[in-house]
């Protein structure tokens, strides 16, 4: 295509050209061109193809934890993530995954920095292209007897146990995991920075909040779907006029004052 031709072009047509793998072909020419929204699609694209690469580079550098088990032939790396430890109701679920190496997901991120419809979208890729997947919820009876933090660890192991592929190696999100036999690092703030525990905090998180929307049929009015179980003042309205349901941790305060909870 040449000059000539370009200009004969209208500007959806010239638009829809850059959409398409002749785009490199027509962007010289566009910056060339005398008319001015030629050129500013010229720059738009310019600016998609710096942004795209910027995504691109992201995503690899969430791969330099794994990077080190693959480069040891460990290719079956879960990441490991929990969501719910926090809320005074509902339960604590941990999720692992498996990705396949360098699988580029494009939005691929910590689940707190999503928005719900991009997690729910990136939940239906993260299940369509991963080995494997586990993900294990401990309601408010066996956070209890643990407490919340043990009760987190056991539901990783157990994550990590039941996967259908086994896993080679583990990264997971702060928490230590002494009693595993394969290698893992455990990486603080590693929902941000690595693939496969931004994978799992987007399941665990997805699984979770699509639970307690549910359990807004079977405890009306306490707005489950709402605050996901944790403390806000609707929350608390809600216990103040309704009571205490079995959802709630017994160990958590104030659930735990209003009903004289003592661990035995």
């Amino acid at each position: 295509m040449d000059k000539i031709e370009l200009s004969d072009l209208k500007v959806q047509d010239i638009k829809a050209l850059f959409e398409t793998d002749k785009a490199l072909d027509i962007l010289p020419l566009a910056q060339a061109d005398s008319r001015s929204f030629v050129q500013k699609l010229a720059a738009a694209y310019i600016k998609r193809q710096e942004k795209e690469l910027k995504e691109q580079q992201r995503l690899m550098g969430m791969y330099d934890y794994e990077g080190i088990f693959y480069d040891q032939d460990l290719y079956h790396v879960a990441g490991v993530d929990e969501v719910g430890r926090g809320p005074i109701a509902g339960p604590v679920t941990v999720a692992a995954v498996i990705l396949p190496p360098m699988t580029l997901i494009p939005g691929l991120n910590d689940s707190k920095k999503l928005t719900e419809e991009k997690r729910e979208a990136l939940y239906d890729i993260i299940t369509k292209e991963a080995v494997a997947i586990s993900c294990v919820s401990y309601g408010p009876e066996k956070i209890d007897e643990l407490n919340i933090y043990e009760a987190t660890r056991q539901a990783m192991y157990e994550a990590v146990r039941t996967l259908s592929v086994p896993a080679e190696a583990v990264v997971v999100d702060a928490m230590k995991l002494p009693d595993l036999t394969v290698p893992v690092e455990s990486i603080i703030k590693g929902d941000s920075k690595s693939a496969n525990i931004a994978a799992a905090s987007i399941i665990a998180k997805v699984t979770r909040d699509r639970y307690m929307k549910r359990l807004d049929e079977e405890y009306p009015g306490y707005g489950f779907g709402i605050h996901k179980g944790y403390y806000t003042e609707l929350h608390k309205e809600a216990v103040e006029q309704q009571g205490v349901t079995p959802l709630h941790r017994k160990s958590f305060e104030p659930i735990k004052s209003i009903v004289g909870w003592v661990k035995e």
